[in-house]
């Protein structure tokens, strides 16, 4: 990529030419399609654009409603667009208490324990509706939370988070959960701009074989909130193993209770749903952006709900009988839509597991889908790029037997999709590569499992009523087939969109749709396309395929990682003066996080200071965030505006061309730079690899904005 001129713009990513081979198309197995929920062709004409908005009706129509809507989607105050207006309902109700009078006895959760000695615990639908109205009980008369108070949750994977996430939806109360993979810090941040005044937390959890204290980290989320002016008033802390206290932080007296205590007093109390507005928020998932504070995504009741539970029907293909595993984390919204929400408001059984794919070994989870049953299987990449390095023959040793496989969280290498559908799914299964976003409540880009063929690489074409468009930086459309890449966006609203960040409706604006606003006094859909902010192009089919972010977050195992909040962590070592996150190509991870670091004056580059870096930025987000390399450099790339260039630190970190540095203000630090990084990576091992042709153009376009 070059520098178009001395203004410093660089070539969007959007006027890149792509190019990538086009894949084989594999169809589904006839077993597959004679017992699949959609089956029928007759479902895209029922979703055409003509039939939008009132196509939604039959996802809504999946729910039980207090009282029905008026008005399928309002657009009167856009694009803060509102679904199903006049509707009433509560997502309780609809996940637990409305399966009792039919399967009151089955298992809604399956939850698998870390260590392989420790019990699975099923958890029926009625024991479900037990422990939620009885959590319900204590936050509203103990935790005193109302309708449309917030509720922060800090918790890893156990039943307790479903419990919690149900519990304030009983109540109408928002949920926030924090991955509990997250620091303290990151969670009190997250609790102070939602300002929740109760934290819902463990004491701890098994991670690789090793009961982890988590209760640590709630002191110093406490304490980030009140730096930010928050006081949390409760802190209620489940405990892993109930009357065992797993943490050596001590419990703060008048603030900090035992779950597990306070419940004696709630036994078998009942709490009435509140019925709730279709439009009321159900909850907050903070998602990085290219500044430093996270965004509160808000997401509705009524759109929301609906829409989980469509795509969970039509594209995850679950039936009553089966028995699903969506091999994710709570703590992110897949986890919110797919092992929660959607599989419970269809009356399922969802499986959940505390701890990692690979302990003790990689048979672990193929071991637990023989065990249980497991029919539908649901994962990133990363998981399957990991057992496929560590256990490539496991799933030859166990008789399980999957019709439905997804992957989820970012694009798939088309090698790995092969080894995933041919040894893992044994040949038997579909694969759902499904493509969306934190913000998007649901999937927007997928093959329907049993009526559209799957390629490798390509997450397929607009989903049910959703219409996805590429757009160049001018607002022209790419066309399919161009092989040209572009901006994916969304030409219409659809009910699992969220409604706006929390307290920031013009960063909402500013970040998804003015870019390509057509008229901003506008009440017509049409003229608001939504901007994901992923490259993407199409192929002659219509099959898209997903490059990746145009902005500067740093996708790490599905984690989105935002470079400024990644940079903001490095400059919290004092020594540090400037700092700049670039994602490096990872075989494991897909992405990990680089930072390039330039010093103060009066110090010296040493090992002392990268290792500060890389625990200062642990600390800060999360170990997810930890950087595979820390470079003290002379300075940086500069643009002579003092932009720093990351397209340039990012093609050395990668080993490929850095472009045009000839308009840089001090293009000779390039090559100091260069000399140094490369010498120090083949010195350790680090040796390049071929990039494929996304994965160079990504490079190419990281930090373009800069």
């Amino acid at each position: 990529m070059t520098l178009e001129d001395e203004s410093d713009v660089a070539v969007s990513e959007a006027q890149i030419a792509v190019h990538w081979r086009e894949e084989e198309l594999y169809f589904p197995p006839a077993a597959f399609v004679g017992q699949a929920n959609a089956s029928d062709p007759a479902i895209f004409e029922r979703f055409k654009e003509e039939n939008f908005p009132e196509c939604y009706r039959e996802y809504a129509d999946l729910l039980t409603w207090d009282q029905y809507w008026h008005t399928t989607l309002d657009t009167s105050n856009a694009p803060f667009w509102k679904w199903f207006v006049g509707g009433k309902l509560n997502v309780s109700y609809n996940c637990v208490d409305r399966h009792l009078a039919t399967q009151r006895n089955k298992a809604a959760l399956i939850w698998v324990p870390e260590p392989e000695e420790e019990q699975t615990q099923a958890i029926t639908y009625q024991e479900l509706y037990r422990r939620v109205n009885e959590f319900a009980a204590l936050l509203r008369d103990f935790g005193g939370v109302q309708t449309g108070d917030r509720v922060t949750f800090h918790l890893p994977m156990v039943p307790e988070l479903p419990v919690s996430m149900l519990a304030c939806a009983r109540l109408g109360v928002i949920h926030s959960q924090v991955f509990g993979g997250f620091s303290g810090s990151a969670c009190g941040g997250r609790i102070a701009d939602s300002q929740s005044r109760i934290l819902v937390t463990m004491d701890g959890y098994y991670r690789n074989g090793e009961l982890i204290d988590h209760k640590a980290k709630a002191d110093e989320a406490v304490a980030r909130a009140r730096e930010e002016g928050v006081e949390v008033e409760r802190v209620l802390v489940w405990r892993r193993h109930p009357g065992q206290y797993a943490s050596e932080s001590p419990m703060v007296e008048g603030r900090d209770f035992f779950v597990d205590e306070l419940l004696a007093e709630y036994r078998d109390q009942i709490v009435e749903p509140v019925s709730m507005p279709a439009e009321a928020p159900l909850f907050l998932m903070y998602t990085s952006g290219t500044t430093g504070k996270p965004k509160g995504a808000q997401h509705s009741t009524g759109g929301y709900l609906a829409y989980v539970a469509g795509t969970s029907k039509y594209y995850q293909d679950i039936h009553p009988d089966d028995t699903y595993w969506c091999f994710a984390d709570i703590g992110w919204i897949t986890g919110h839509s797919y092992i929660v929400y959607g599989p419970l408001a269809l009356g399922t059984t969802s499986v959940m597991y505390e701890g990692v794919p690979t302990y003790p070994d990689p048979g672990r989870p193929w071991r637990i889908a023989e065990r249980l049953g497991v029919n539908i299987f649901h994962t990133a990449p990363t998981t399957i790029r990991m057992l496929r390095k560590v256990g490539p023959d496991e799933p030859n040793k166990y008789n399980y037997h999957f019709k439905h496989m997804t992957t989820v969280g970012e694009p798939i290498e088309p090698e790995v999709w092969r080894w995933y559908r041919d040894v893992v799914g044994k040949g038997e299964a579909v694969i759902v590569d499904t493509w969306w976003q934190t913000e998007n409540g649901g999937f927007l880009g997928s093959t329907l499992p049993a009526l559209q063929p799957m390629k490798p690489g390509s997450c397929g074409p607009g989903v049910l009523g959703v219409f996805p468009v590429i757009y160049d930086e001018h607002g022209e459309e790419v066309s399919a087939g161009s092989g040209r890449a572009g901006n994916i966006c969304i030409r219409n609203p659809w009910p699992g969109i969220f409604q706006t960040i929390w307290g920031q409706p013009e960063r909402f604006l500013d970040i998804y749709y003015r870019k390509y606003c057509r008229d901003e006094k506008s009440t017509d859909w049409h003229d608001w396309p939504y901007f994901a902010g992923d490259g993407a192009m199409q192929a002659a089919d219509g099959y898209f395929r997903i490059l990746g972010r145009v902005d500067d977050v740093i996708n790490v195992a599905g984690h989105r990682l935002g470079t400024k909040e990644l940079e903001s962590a490095a400059l919290t070592v004092d020594k540090v003066a400037e700092a700049a996150a670039v994602p490096v190509m990872d075989d494991l991870r897909g992405r990990a996080v680089e930072m390039y670091v330039s010093l103060k004056p009066g110090y010296e580059a040493g090992t002392d200071i990268e290792h500060e870096v890389a625990l200062a930025i642990e600390n800060e987000i999360g170990k997810i965030a930890r950087p595979k390399n820390v470079w003290v450099v002379p300075d940086m790339p500069k643009t002579r505006s003092g932009k720093i260039m990351r397209r340039v630190t990012a093609g050395i970190s990668n080993f490929t061309d850095v472009g045009d540095v000839t308009t840089l203000a001090n293009p000779e630090i390039v090559e100091k730079i260069r000399i140094q990084v490369h010498a120090a990576k083949m010195a350790s091992g680090q040796l390049p690899r071929e990039l494929t042709a996304a994965e160079l153009e990504e490079i190419k376009g990281f930090g373009h904005a800069d």
